[in-house]
């Protein structure tokens, strides 16, 4: 990870908030971000599980895409069948390279006010906007009707099995109709214009709330007053994705991994495998059939911690691969991991080895999630 001067990064409206409230700042890909407060990783973490927790991810970009022909546009960018989704539902999609690289991992949401809603990670937003400009351009000299706004908004994700309860204090809107990965637009507290989105990245039931940047530590205070909620930070996000076997893009996924590789096939629209006219299709969809030389996996061990980098052995020593993201897990009280292993070794219960502090320590290939999702479908 790279550090720079707290000067240079960039700042969410939060930042403030975030240190009165005893928020530890750390860089987090070109943002001044909290990686925990007061409690430790391991408290907030199980707070999370078991009530519910706050996450600032205002750093993540937001964007609009306008106009007739914005599902042509956006489906000319990712692999998800756009065109498929229901007013106000929305999907995990990919931004693939040429060369089959998964770019960016982002959720579109297909909206019922003429727009599309669009959620990328923050590491990537200068690479996201500029290829979606210029994409733009492209449609817009073949005189197609499509315009890209984007947002400034605030966005922080409720996440935990209290949610639900927390946010119907300040909702007149029916929270048992909005089911995971369908969004809302609310007013939240007596805040307007509030985008509420049921997803997050831990797991647990929660949303995703897009929110003016003049109103959300008045929303954030709000949240707060319910003793079900407690800020967290970066470290517990971290962990909560890596027991829920969530990729992490930067770590698990890049520009060199293929979804295949990736164990993310389902993001690949089936119509779109047909129709083969997203970006590296013709090296993809072959893929899905004739299988890769590597896939992601999950691995459990005990003893040492298992981080990034880490080399996975075969039973007998041979490097068959490299872990991608690992930590001891809160809940399970062992090692869990992800990475990429030879695919004769991707079969889940197969035995393997982690070398950790140059000790080879027995491991075994895993189905993931590793701790059960708690998402809500109605």
């Amino acid at each position: 990870m790279f550090y720079f001067p707290q000067a240079a990064l960039k700042r969410t409206p939060l930042f403030d908030f975030h240190r009165e409230h005893g928020g530890k700042m750390v860089e987090f890909a070109g943002w001044s971000m909290p990686v925990q407060y007061k409690d430790s990783h391991i408290v907030s973490h199980m707070h999370t599980r078991e009530h519910c927790s706050i996450f600032d991810v205002s750093h993540m970009l937001q964007t609009k895409v306008h106009g007739k022909d914005r599902v042509k546009f956006m489906e000319s960018l990712v692999v998800a069948d756009i065109a498929e989704l229901k007013d106000n539902q929305g999907t995990l999609t990919l931004f693939t390279n040429d060369k089959g690289g998964i770019i960016d991992d982002l959720i579109v949401t297909k909206t019922d006010q003429g727009y599309l809603y669009v959620v990328s990670n923050a590491g990537c937003s200068d690479k996201d906007s500029a290829r979606m400009k210029a994409r733009l351009a492209e449609f817009k000299a073949a005189g197609s009707d499509v315009d890209i706004e984007f947002l400034n908004e605030a966005l922080i994700a409720l996440q935990g099995p209290s949610m639900s309860r927390v946010l119907h204090e300040g909702l007149k809107e029916d929270l048992s109709k909005l089911t995971f990965m369908t969004s809302t637009l609310a007013t939240i507290f007596g805040i307007p214009g509030c985008r509420v989105t049921r997803c997050g990245y831990t797991g647990e039931d929660g949303v995703e709330i897009s929110v003016p940047q003049s109103r959300v530590v008045e929303l954030t205070q709000k949240l707060l007053g319910n003793s079900e909620v407690k800020l967290a930070g970066l470290g517990s996000r971290d962990s909560l994705r890596l027991e829920a076997g969530l990729c992490l893009y930067g770590n698990d996924i890049d520009e060199t991994t293929t979804p295949v590789e990736a164990t993310l096939v389902w993001t690949i629209g089936k119509r779109r495998r047909q129709t083969k006219d997203f970006p590296g299709a013709d090296i993809i969809v072959p893929q899905i059939k004739a299988k890769t030389a590597r896939k992601r996996v999950g691995l459990v061990s005990t003893g040492p911690p298992v981080r990034q980098h880490t080399p996975i052995l075969s039973p007998d020593g041979k490097v068959i691969g490299e872990v991608t993201s690992g930590c001891p897990s809160p809940c399970l009280k062992k090692n869990v991991a992800m990475g990429y292993v030879d695919a004769a070794f991707a079969k889940n219960g197969t035995s393997i080895q982690v070398e950790v502090r140059k000790k080879a320590v027995p491991a075994t290939v895993s189905k993931m999630p590793f701790v059960p999702t708690n998402y809500y479908s109605g």
